[in-house]
């Protein structure tokens, strides 16, 4: 089971009440899948009119992969869930939330389905369009935005691994988002099949139209950098004169990243796509201790063109003890800080950082 097929009630997801002020910029877009997205969504919705999601589309676990094997759809699971994040905050809102969310028990055909992959897989076939549902979708629930698959096409991942052979030096192969997620091997490179995929004409649209667009956080190697695989997503990102923003993870996982560095997650987004162009970096303030860390941190940073700020982003308890998760409420005063920053330069005419 994949984390695009948690249901709401899942602990993992960030359900803390976010606060409603006045929003500080008009369209964020953002990039990812699963838990990352979903808290990053939550974020956005509190700093911005509008929010887009561009989601990923290469799971293949759980009750997606079960419906992308049957009925040859995109996996509705991330798309689902951001479906989820951004629901109008009300009584209906949060009712439909819960329904979409929803999964089936028993031992049945239906065991394990999440009520919004149905209703997701079954409007794309009376639609004739994944995206036509969606949108339905979005303007029956409420939400101001689009949800958008970052490529018409279900895709598979393909992870280059070490250590999974007796010798440790030999790289094999691992195919499958689930497989790539739960290696015991250390994942250096993933990749997409197709090879290039084309992009959602809709999803790029949503870039270049975008205030801010973030990337992040999330599973860095199934979640994150497979958006920068997809070449027409990253000359979107390199066009926009949006504010750019990269989202780091509070740690490393357990799998996919075990081990790394913040450093290092940079430079594994800049190894998959050289031509990647951002403007900010945002770490948890308690994650990176002051001295070396930040300073090698930062100059990898440097290499994407970006600045790094240091925020405290990191979801508690209220009783000092955190979690390892974003705090949507605090990633929106960051959003909306960067709002503000970048209106007071585009309306002073000083250049980015």
């Amino acid at each position: 089971m994949t984390a695009s097929d948690l249901p709401a009630a899942d602990p993992g997801l960030p359900n803390e009440p976010i606060p409603e002020p006045v929003p500080a910029t008009g369209t964020i877009t953002s990039l990812g899948g699963g838990h990352g997205l979903f808290a990053t969504l939550r974020a956005a919705r509190a700093a911005a009119v509008r929010v887009n999601a561009v989601v990923t589309v290469a799971d293949d676990g759980g009750s997606s992969g079960r419906m992308r094997r049957e009925l040859g759809t995109l996996p509705p699971g991330d798309l689902r869930m951001a479906l989820a994040a951004l629901v109008a905050d009300n009584p209906r809102g949060r009712l439909w939330e819960e329904t979409l969310q929803y999964r089936f028990g028993g031992h049945g055909a239906l065991a394990g389905h999440a009520v919004g992959n149905l209703i997701l897989a079954g409007l794309s076939e009376v639609t004739g369009s994944s995206i036509a549902a969606l949108d339905e979708l979005c303007t029956l629930m409420g939400v101001s935005g689009r949800v958008l698959p970052m490529s018409p096409e279900p895709l598979d991942l393909e992870a280059e691994v070490l250590g999974l052979g007796e010798d440790p030096r030999e790289v094999n192969a691992v195919r499958g988002q689930v497989a790539v997620a739960s290696t015991p091997g250390q994942v250096r490179r993933v990749r997409l099949i197709p090879t290039d995929p084309a992009p959602t004409p809709e999803a790029v649209l949503a870039i270049e139209q975008a205030d801010i667009v973030t990337l992040g956080p999330g599973s860095w190697f199934s979640s994150v950098i497979p958006h920068l695989l997809v070449p027409g997503i990253v000359d979107a990102l390199n066009r926009t004169d949006a504010l750019r923003v990269v989202i780091m993870n509070l740690v490393a996982e357990s799998s996919e990243t075990s081990g790394f560095s913040m450093e290092r997650h940079i430079h594994m987004l800049q190894q998959h796509n050289p031509a990647l162009r951002v403007d900010v970096v945002v770490v948890d303030s308690a994650t990176v201790p002051a001295g070396k860390e930040r300073r090698h941190l930062e100059r990898a940073a440097k290499g994407l063109g970006a600045r790094v700020i240091y925020r405290d982003v990191r979801e508690d308890d209220d009783r000092g003890r955190w979690s390892d998760r974003h705090s949507p409420s605090k990633m929106a005063v960051v959003l909306r800080e960067l709002a503000r920053e970048r209106t007071q330069e585009r309306s002073t005419g000083v250049a980015d950082v």
